[in-house]
């Protein structure tokens, strides 16, 4: 369970985009990502997306060697406005082992609004 007590401000380091694992996803972040990107959702699931590994809903693909699909150039993400609950989330409501050890987050106060 994260540390309530502080939280971190993305540095946008693309670091956590290149970490494998699933990337879960529902229809309106499905919806949001594919008019973002101004594709239909059917287009925008067939090229970006594939069955969870448990098929409980869909994943964002990866690129070999775990980085997302949606990772572009140096750290540009194609959906950050509209990206993913699970990407935005990260690191204050959920962590993965050694996420630490290449995340360029800040750590500040909780409540401090910098």
């Amino acid at each position: 369970m994260p540390d309530t007590a502080t939280r971190y401000l993305c540095q946008r380091c693309g670091n956590c985009c290149r970490w494998p694992g699933e990337v879960a996803i529902d229809d309106p972040e499905i919806a949001a990502m594919a008019d973002h990107l101004g594709l239909p959702e059917r287009d925008f699931i067939e090229r970006y997306t594939t069955l969870r590994r448990n098929r409980a809903g869909l994943t964002l693909n990866e690129h070999p060697g775990g980085a997302c699909v949606l990772l572009d150039g140096a750290n540009h993400c194609r959906v950050n406005p509209v990206k993913p609950a699970q990407c935005r989330d990260f690191p204050n409501r959920w962590r993965f082992p050694g996420w630490r050890e290449v995340c360029e987050a800040i750590p500040v106060p909780a409540g401090d609004d910098t």
